[in-house]
């Protein structure tokens, strides 16, 4: 990890345990334990099928009849999650892991990884789309309350900037042959002396407008999923939330974690941004803090095996390979 990285994480880490300390661990703690083993094993289950189908599909979109079946994305989505979130990783490095793994799934390096490049803009699309959605179904209550009034307007204005950020990607995609060459350096760094193969793949991604315009909706719906996703996780605590607020709760924590992209995992960061939103809709700070917890627990419950199937994988292709040369 760079110095930088490492800076970034024992920050988000001390903020978070400050929010845990400054609302209670007591009161986080109990409305924790009200959710049970069976409501925990639900959040699990509901956010594979709820929200990981989706943005599983909308990378199968893209791929298109390349001979990679439809699970693999899927799954390779769960595994770049997983990587993210609980390794010591930027965003970056969880997007390589997760096209290795659609390598593996039979999809040629250059295809895997120029498809997962043009996946994170649809999904960005789709998440500018999420962020105006959730800002207009929360934007009275931002205004309303004392403690996030004075970031309402910010927010309205980043994601207004956000627009014109992700033409300028794609901009630099379709016609940026050095910009290219980075990211075939960054992404698929034993393949660089393919980057005309890369540059090649991007632009005839970018040549299906269909499939990129499904694959928007894809993210789109995933989104909405997770803030349904996010309702449920509050209901299970016992907090009276309707169904648009808990959408709008979490639409305004993508934005917040998009723009600290740079901390892993956005520790601290989600921690109290849960716990500031969550009084605006008419909660306690410890039901937003508390969703936050039971997210991170859902992702090691659910990230430790992936990454154990995930090394298997690796290492028997690793050991054929051996056989093969030996």
């Amino acid at each position: 990890m760079k110095l930088g990285v490492i800076a970034a994480l024992l920050a988000g880490l001390a903020l978070a345990v400050f929010v845990l300390l400054h609302i209670g661990v007591g009161q986080v703690f109990e409305a924790v334990a009200r959710v049970g083993w069976g409501g925990f094993a639900l959040i699990c289950l509901s956010g594979l099928v709820g929200v990981q189908i989706f943005i599983g599909s909308a990378w199968y979109m893209l791929l298109g009849p390349t001979g990679v079946r439809w699970h693999v994305p899927v799954l390779a989505r769960q595994l770049r999650d997983t990587a993210s979130d609980l390794l010591p990783f930027t965003q970056v490095g969880g997007m390589v892991i997760g096209a290795r793994a659609v390598v593996l799934g039979g999809a040629q390096p250059v295809t895997a990884f120029s498809s997962m490049i043009v996946d994170v803009t649809t999904e960005v699309i789709g998440q500018i789309a999420f962020i105006v959605l959730g800002l207009a179904i929360g934007i009275t209550e931002l205004r309303a309350s004392p403690a996030m009034a004075p970031y309402a307007d910010a927010m309205i204005a980043g994601t207004v900037l956000l627009i014109p950020a992700v033409a300028a990607f794609i901009v630099l995609q379709r016609r940026g042959t050095q910009f290219a060459e980075k990211l075939a350096a960054r992404m698929l760094p034993a393949a660089v002396r393919h980057t005309a193969a890369f540059t090649q793949a991007l632009h005839a991604f970018y040549e299906k407008p269909l499939r990129l315009t499904f694959s928007a909706m894809f993210h789109l719906t995933g989104w909405v999923a997770s803030g349904v996703w996010i309702w449920l996780i509050m209901r299970l605590l016992g907090a009276e939330v309707n169904v648009s607020s808990a959408i709008a709760i979490e639409a305004l924590l993508g934005a917040l974690r998009t723009a600290t992209v740079f901390i892993p995992a956005s520790v601290g960061i989600q921690e109290a941004g849960y716990a500031a939103l969550a009084p605006v809709f008419g909660m306690g700070p410890e039901i937003g803090l508390a969703v936050s917890l039971l997210k991170r627990a859902r992702d090691v419950a659910v990230g430790v095996p992936v990454l154990l199937i995930w090394q298997a994988l690796e290492g028997r292709r690793a050991f054929a390979r051996d056989k093969d040369e030996a």
